[in-house]
């Protein structure tokens, strides 16, 4: 089974970070320019929540609230579900449908070194199946 490791490895860290107290406009922006689904919230060098486009409707627009007022720390999700680098792929998967989450923060001592999102996990394992699958034939047709 495909460690985390293994996923993080094949491409560099989406660490998206902002503070509690910048706005939902920044993070907006942040993610509009990063093309990702959401931005980490750090504190003191510690992760205090995740905004995420989920965050962003259910929170912001629903309730007519101002991108350029309102603070992150109003409308994030706090204390994200987190994983290690060293968790197999499918106990993230169950982590997100357990929480109902779509990003999950990659913690190393308390630190947060990367971010994985539920594509990035279905791609590895729809690439995992791909090589199963080319083995296969090769075997049948050898």
């Amino acid at each position: 089974m495909t460690r985390l490791t293994e996923i993080l490895k094949r491409r560099s860290p989406v660490l998206n970070t902002l503070s509690p107290d910048q706005t939902v406009a920044e993070a907006a922006r942040v993610m509009a320019g990063h093309q990702v689904g959401a931005v980490l919230v750090v504190e003191a060098g510690r992760l205090v929540g995740i905004f995420s486009e989920r965050d962003l409707l259910r929170r912001v627009v629903v309730n007519d609230a101002s991108l350029a007022h309102t603070q992150l720390r109003t409308v994030m999700t706090r204390d994200p579900i987190t994983a290690g680098p060293g968790d197999e792929r499918m106990i993230a998967v169950i982590k997100m449908r357990e929480g109902g989450c779509r990003h999950l923060p990659i913690v190393t001592e308390g630190v947060v070194v990367d971010m994985v999102s539920i594509r990035d996990l279905l791609f590895d394992e729809l690439e995992e199946r791909k090589t199963e699958i080319e083995h296969l034939m090769r075997y049948i047709h050898n």
